[in-house]
């Protein structure tokens, strides 16, 4: 056996005993990261995407908050939920603060609400259309008559939970009723 002072595998600081044998040992590769002062040359070539966390942008987002109550809200119906809000009592964790806000001004609501998507609907009764629509309809209707979040904000957001959760035309349906009631409301 070969001298374990001298085995340039071992660390130099390890302490050993005239009579310490070394039966075996394990090369193991371990990767170390270089940090320096200046930043690399960008490479052109290669695009580095940022991390998604959940949802569209990242916990906690009022775009996540949105999806989160438009999930509650649907379930709460396919469940035939009264008042709608008793959807949360079931939860082992509560819903982020803006999704329980939506979710409860919902269910506070929800006689106003269908009544304003009803007058404005053209050929669709609020009972007739799906249940997704019809919930992110009541969803968005509540965000553009109880909330002071942008018009915009209100009507792009439905739009894109409808592209993301709903039928192909959905989008283009929820986007006009709402900029309808928009008129209306704001």
């Amino acid at each position: 056996m070969t001298d374990p002072h001298e085995n340039p595998f071992l660390p130099p600081d390890l302490q050993l005993g005239d009579d310490d044998v070394i039966e075996a040992f394990e090369e193991l590769e371990v990767a170390i990261e270089e940090t320096t002062d200046v930043d690399p040359e960008p490479d052109d070539t290669f695009e580095v995407e940022p991390e998604r966390v959940s949802g569209f942008d990242g916990v906690g987002t009022r775009r996540e908050s949105r999806e989160r109550a438009l999930a509650l809200l649907y379930e709460a119906e396919t469940k035939g939920l009264t008042p709608i809000a008793a959807v949360i009592d079931d939860l082992p964790v509560p819903p982020e603060a803006y999704a329980a806000e939506l979710v409860v001004g919902v269910s506070d609501h929800l006689a106003e609400l269908d009544d304003l998507i009803g007058r404005y609907s053209v050929g669709w009764t609020v009972a007739r259309m799906p249940a997704i629509d019809r919930t992110l309809l009541r969803l968005a209707t509540y965000e553009l008559a109880h909330t002071d979040v942008p018009v915009g904000a209100c009507i792009s957001e439905a739009v894109e939970l409808a592209k993301r959760y709903s039928t192909d035309d959905s989008h283009t349906f929820i986007n006009g009723l709402l900029s309808r009631l928009a008129v209306e409301l704001r």
